[in-house]
């Protein structure tokens, strides 16, 4: 907790700050109402319970909040099962909580997005975006995030066991093969499937599709929605997944695929009885929590030449119902986390790939800056737009230097709210 309390103690020498927010407040009459007769507005933020240390409910960040607008953040969780069709009967009867922590591609879907949410566009800080895209649908901003960092789907590999083999990174799937054959001979799992998990199942296909669609379809998940087109219409798609399939038939993958679990990688990893996984970099977060040493790496998912990483919906974004009893309160709260110095705390405590323009991204770790370099800042990934999606454990993560982060594994992807990434 003394961690925590320190995270935002100097934000207490914000006079600036609180003096912008101030202003923004006095744009909106609610505002206007609270500050000028001193009562307290409490606005509703609704989360799954599974997201309760989400970076943006942290008791010293929303107790800052309050001193400096009178604005109280009333947290609600919900049950992380149940999230989705909670929201969804909220919405239908016009009993929304006044912000939502969710997932944007599962929001679209889920809880009608364009209809039931505001669109961003004109807020101040949109103006200070380097990656819009991950907080837009259709061309508009309806979500709210400090990172820009989705979180990346491929190969996850081990670049000791690569490297003492003579292997490179395979750019085809006849590579990928080889690659793995070799990997086999020298007494290694080459690929560890753990499908006792159903979600770890997606990895090769969510990245892949996203790949395909990308380069070949680019309204394709728009035409599937609509039912414009059915799966058996697109033969790529019988093809991506008879490939994974014919890796387990060629005994390159662990035998007891279907009784292993995800929580058995980390180990595996470790103790180098596997070579490759198929999975997000999260993965690669777990394992050098454990131990730093391990050299792992991120490639794209090799169903064919050149393909793209895949890159997970961004998950944990804010959105403003628009049927929030304080819109503008709200707004005030996205301008709060929104500004250089909230930002700043936010990311740094987090590791993550800043959004603004004026926030810099903290240094990161080897593998992470290697994954940005790589792939983040020349775009070279494909977006799932939320047709696959993919249900990570969520889990406590032991960061460095004592640090505790809950690191919520994508469940938004699913259709709940976590996915801090």
């Amino acid at each position: 907790m003394d961690n925590k309390m320190k995270r935002f103690s100097k934000l207490l020498l914000l006079p600036a700050l609180a003096v912008a927010l101030a202003a923004c407040g006095s744009n909106s009459a609610s505002s206007g109402e609270s500050s000028s007769s001193g009562e307290k507005v409490t606005i509703e933020l609704a989360i799954s319970k599974a997201s309760q240390d989400s970076a943006f409910v942290d008791a010293e960040l929303l107790k800052q909040f309050e001193e400096q607008t009178n604005i109280k953040v009333n947290i609600q969780q919900l049950p992380s099962e149940q999230v989705t069709t909670v929201l969804q009967t909220k919405l239908a009867v016009g009993e929304t909580p006044d912000i939502v922590q969710y997932n944007l591609a599962s929001a679209a879907s889920d809880l009608n997005l364009e209809r039931n949410f505001e669109i961003l566009d004109n807020e101040h800080w949109v103006s200070r975006l380097q990656n819009k895209d991950v907080l837009s649908w259709n061309g508009h901003v309806y979500s709210f995030h400090v990172s820009q960092d989705t979180g990346m789907q491929g190969v996850v590999y081990n670049k000791d066991i690569f490297e003492e083999l003579g292997l490179s990174v395979p750019n085809s799937y006849e590579e990928f093969v080889a690659a793995a054959e070799k990997i086999k001979a020298a007494g290694i799992t080459p690929i560890f499937m753990p499908f006792k998990d159903n979600w770890s199942i997606n990895i090769w296909t969510s990245a892949a599709f996203a790949d395909y669609a990308a380069k070949n379809e680019p309204t394709l998940w728009e035409d599937l929605n609509s039912n414009k087109k059915k799966w058996t219409d697109i033969p790529a798609f019988e093809t991506i997944i008879q490939q994974q399939y014919d890796l387990y038939e060629k005994g390159l993958t662990n035998a007891d695929l279907l009784s292993d679990s995800y929580d058995m990688a980390v180990g595996k990893f470790l103790n180098k009885e596997v070579a490759m996984m198929f999975m997000g970099d999260w993965l690669i977060q777990d394992v050098q929590n454990k131990d730093p040493n391990v050299r792992l790496g991120l490639f794209p998912i090799p169903y064919a030449s050149d393909a793209l990483v895949g890159a997970s919906p961004l998950g944990g974004q804010l959105f403003i119902p628009k049927q929030a009893k304080h819109i503008e309160e709200a707004k005030q709260f996205l301008d709060f986390l929104a500004s250089k110095e909230v930002a700043q705390e936010i990311v740094n405590e987090q590791e993550y790939v800043s959004n603004f323009s004026d926030v810099t991204t903290p240094e990161l770790p080897e593998y992470k800056q290697e994954i940005v370099d790589q792939y983040i800042t020349p775009q070279k990934n494909g977006h799932d737009d939320g047709s696959l999606h993919v249900r990570r454990p969520e889990r406590v993560v032991q960061k460095p230097a004592g640090r505790i982060r809950r690191q919520q594994d994508g469940q938004g992807c699913a259709g709940n709210m976590g996915c801090e990434v």
